[in-house]
């Protein structure tokens, strides 16, 4: 597995004259990446404070000044994870539009680019990927209870999207999103990054096959090429 793209850089060694709250932030983000990368080899049962320690660089102390315990650093790690995401989602919304988006800047499209943003940031950060989807079932029910409630939010972001107004649409979005959750997890718990991208365009297509199933702004649209 290629470890998290985001991990921080190793301080200079010796004496290097930063400020402390830099030393901190830099050992943090160590610790997380570190976190990340020997879940995505061993889960999160298997991996040990020892191993987070070795591939971080850092001394026991450094990791507990910071963190509480093994599952306190993985809810750090987590909310890591999840600020990733939310970051690249953020750009694919309110960023220019790549040649690879659609043009038409309707709603349905901007559901294209949405889709392309969370699949590519999961490629991106494949050990961050894999800590939020799959070794989150490993923490214990207060982790997947915080899984669920992000869950939630991406049906919040859909159902803005395509417009959900009523009660049916509403849970029309939350299959949505169950169904490409569990969809995703699967490509990212068999390390099929290939087959996670390829999911885009036939879940794009039923959105746009679905009418006002999933909220008004499909069959508006349809209207108005029509």
């Amino acid at each position: 597995m290629t470890e998290s793209a985001s991990s921080a850089r190793q301080l200079p060694r010796g004496r290097h004259g930063l400020p402390r709250a830099e030393v901190i932030a830099s050992q943090r983000e160590r610790i997380l990446s570190a976190m990340a990368d020997a879940m995505a080899e061993n889960g999160y049962v298997g991996t040990s404070v020892a191993a987070i320690l070795k591939r971080a660089g850092v001394s026991r102390e450094t990791f507990y000044e910071q963190f509480r315990s093994k599952e306190d650093c993985f809810e750090a790690a987590y909310q890591r994870a999840v600020e990733l995401l939310i970051a690249n989602i953020a750009n694919a919304v309110d960023g220019p539009e790549s040649d690879a988006w659609d043009n038409d800047s309707s709603d349905p499209d901007r559901m294209g680019r949405i889709l392309e943003a969370y699949f590519e940031g999961l490629i991106a950060e494949p050990a961050y990927a894999r800590l939020y989807l799959v070794e989150v079932y490993a923490v214990g029910s207060k982790a997947v209870a915080r899984r669920a409630q992000m869950q939630e939010s991406f049906v919040a972001l859909i159902a803005d999207i395509l417009d959900a107004r009523t009660e049916q649409q509403r849970f029309a979005c939350q299959t949505l999103a169950a169904a490409v959750s569990a969809m995703v997890t699967a490509h990212i718990a068999v390390d099929d990054l290939a087959g996670l991208r390829a999911l885009r365009e036939p879940l794009l297509d039923l959105v746009r096959r679905s009418g006002d199933l999933y909220g008004d702004a499909v069959s508006r649209q349809s209207e108005v090429r029509a």
